[in-house]
């Protein structure tokens, strides 16, 4: 695994999937590697009270009640669409559900303006066609239609940024939950085996760019990720993804928590910016989600890392702020700069601690970037 840039969840934690599968006496649906209650404790961790002779880590910090109604709507013969902003962890939801359930979450379709029927249904091997010609051996199926023949989990990432006629070819797969092959004289339709389902992932954001037909929607049960806002999971969140930051660069650098809780503070602050705001033009572009705290905290570990004292600085982490969330300028800028003005620089002077440095830093990055 140290190998890889990105070990898909089925690999990072393939001695956890495997431990509970060996003690997982409970029932399964169809072709399910674990019991539904088995998927919930691998994606929400073990506490005191389940009695297992091992703890499991938690892996996605949200409501359990989302992971819940996830697990049943895969047990039935509906699809499940995972909604919300970016960076609320939607597609680490679904990676981690196709893991538990199939032990392969990498069948995906990362829906684009450019995804056509192919994407979804299946090609040709132009070379092997005209010597052999059209057979099942010359075809290149999907990651769906592979789910379908292997009683798996198939990802469809980003699904309304696929166009109207790529969203209507997969009605069909949901509904009827089989592929025809209308150029194959025999041997030509390819059934879905018991387990089989989708997993569909779509930003809120993206609302208005290919909206999805009422007839997909009845196809769909719905699940809505919300911003996390509550600080003390938020701070779970960052801390759990920091830790693995750290290992994966084989970093040493400590992340002292009062920094942690300035970064915290900020985000929130923003938020409430945001959420007060009159128009979009008074809005950062940015979702402000917990990804993307995330990333600045990354790119200040980095940043110090590699070019500080390796120790995490004040300074440092309103620079990372600063650069990761003016995306618009000037906009972003004058924001930002509105937010060190009104709400920082009181809070520096009354408070102290890491808010003063914080300020400072802040007000460079955007000197520099103005």
């Amino acid at each position: 695994m140290s190998d890889l840039l990105r070990a898909p969840a089925e690999i990072k934690y393939a001695e956890e999937l495997d431990w509970l599968e060996s003690v997982d006496d409970g029932p399964k649906p169809f072709s399910w590697r674990l019991s539904p209650k088995m998927v919930r404790l691998f994606i929400l961790g073990s506490e005191r009270a389940d009695g297992l002779d091992r703890e499991i880590s938690q892996k996605w910090y949200g409501d359990r009640s989302f992971v819940e109604r996830s697990i049943v709507t895969l047990a039935s013969d509906r699809g499940l669409l995972l909604i919300g902003d970016p960076g609320t962890g939607k597609s680490w939801l679904a990676e981690l559900l196709s893991a538990a359930i199939s032990r392969n979450s990498t069948l995906v379709v990362q829906g684009t303006a450019g995804t056509t029927e192919d994407h979804i249904k299946y090609s040709w091997n132009v070379s092997m066609v005209i010597s052999k010609g059209q057979s099942r051996e010359s075809m290149i199926p999907s990651p769906i239609m592979t789910a379908m023949e292997t009683g798996a989990i198939g990802r469809f990432e980003e699904l309304t940024r696929s166009t109207s006629d790529v969203q209507d070819a997969l009605i069909s797969i949901l509904s009827e939950k089989y592929i025809s092959v209308p150029e194959m004289d025999s041997d030509n339709i390819v059934f879905a085996k018991p387990g089989f389902s989708v997993i569909a992932t779509a930003n809120s954001r993206d609302r208005g760019v290919n909206d999805l037909s009422s007839a997909l929607k009845r196809r769909f049960n719905f699940v809505r990720i919300p911003v996390v806002t509550n600080k003390k999971s938020e701070a779970e969140i960052v801390r759990f993804r920091t830790e693995e930051l750290l290992r994966r660069h084989q970093i040493e650098l400590d992340v002292p928590p009062t920094l942690l809780d300035v970064l915290l503070q900020s985000f929130a602050d923003l938020r409430a910016s945001a959420a007060a705001a009159g128009s979009d033009d008074e809005k950062l572009e940015s979702a402000l989600s917990s990804a993307e705290q995330i990333g600045v905290l990354e790119d200040a570990i980095l940043h110090s890392n590699f070019f500080g004292e390796r120790a995490l600085t004040a300074r440092t982490l309103a620079s990372s702020l600063v650069g990761s969330l003016a995306r618009r300028e000037p906009e972003d800028l004058a924001i930002l700069n509105k937010y060190l003005h009104g709400v920082v620089e009181p809070r520096s002077k009354e408070e102290g601690g890491s808010w003063p440095e914080f300020l400072e830093g802040g007000r460079d990055a955007i000197a520099t970037l103005s």
